[in-house]
């Protein structure tokens, strides 16, 4: 049932016009680009979609018009996240689920809590969740990391927590995840960077944010690699680990909303306090894009 969530994921940009509003046709553009390109699912409202600037009404219609816009075409992943688990486990019943498939949700960030708390905020939540968790282990933006102990123990005790994905770049620490998780459960790679070694250590994929801008060139690397062609993926890595290194050169989503900008897919506007990138790097990126024969110089 959760092979859908194995492969490629792309954690959406939320595409935003000058003025600072939605850009819901740059959306339907990017949703289009990703099924063309190959994903296997997309997610809404992650990191990546600037979701920390949305207000509620927002979230609600860019969920439905993400939905809308999908048409069942592949699985769709909700971004919801939070350091108040009460308030985030009544959030669950403020979205309208339906066209929902999973819920992925970042580990408490700011509070820093112990692992027992981080454990206890993930029961509460699998407790109400109507659809099955991703856990989301990101220590360089919550202040803390999810261990591996902890993973297992959730991964154990809840049959609705059904992966993590792992973006603490420790590969002990996900290799043991590998070793003594339950047989069905995943881990994915949160780190476009460590997609083949984390696939070939025994992982199920990556949820991608250069996949928002090459969703084509980055399948065909993590489905090489899924499939055991390392000839193949090792060629795709090594020509896009440029472009994915600058991509995060001052922070994301600035990189890859460049990139998509230099596409034609959508502006490259954000939300304050995230700035664009600099015309510097923005350079930098534009001429690795051309050594990766994505654009022509």
């Amino acid at each position: 049932m959760y092979e859908r969530f194995r492969g490629l994921g792309v954690a959406l940009v939320t595409p935003f016009r000058p003025n600072g509003g939605i850009d819901y046709v740059g959306l339907e553009k990017l949703l289009e680009h990703q099924i063309l390109g190959g994903v296997d699912y997309v997610v809404s409202m992650g990191t990546t979609g600037e979701s920390v600037t949305l207000n509620k009404e927002e979230k609600k219609q860019l969920l439905a018009t993400t939905i809308e816009l999908v048409r069942n075409r592949v699985p769709v992943v909700l971004g919801v996240g939070g350091n108040n688990t009460a308030e985030l486990a009544d959030t669950f019943g403020e979205f309208d689920m339906d066209g929902v498939d999973a819920i992925l949700s970042v580990s408490p960030y700011y509070n820093k809590p112990t692992q027992e708390g981080i454990y206890q905020h993930y029961k509460a939540i699998a407790q109400v969740s109507l659809r099955p968790i991703i856990l989301y282990n990101v220590p360089g933006r919550t202040g803390s990391n999810m261990t591996a102990d902890t993973t297992l123990r959730l991964a154990k005790d809840f049959k609705n927590i059904i992966a993590i994905k792992e973006a603490s770049a420790n590969l002990d620490q996900m290799g043991r995840i590998l070793k003594h998780k339950p047989k069905d459960f995943m881990l994915i790679s949160g780190d476009d960077g460590l997609t083949l070694p984390i696939i070939a250590l025994g992982g199920d994929g990556v949820i991608s944010v250069v996949g928002n801008a090459l969703p084509k060139e980055f399948s065909t690397l993590v489905h090489a690699a899924m499939r055991g062609d390392l000839d193949t993926a090792r060629r795709e890595h090594l020509r896009l680990i440029e472009v994915i290194d600058l991509l995060f050169a001052e922070g994301n989503p600035g990189g890859v909303k460049n990139v998509l900008k230099v596409l034609g897919i959508c502006d490259d506007t954000m939300r304050l306090p995230l700035v664009n990138i600099s015309e510097g790097t923005a350079k930098k990126l534009y001429h690795a894009l051309a050594d990766a024969e994505v654009v022509s110089l």
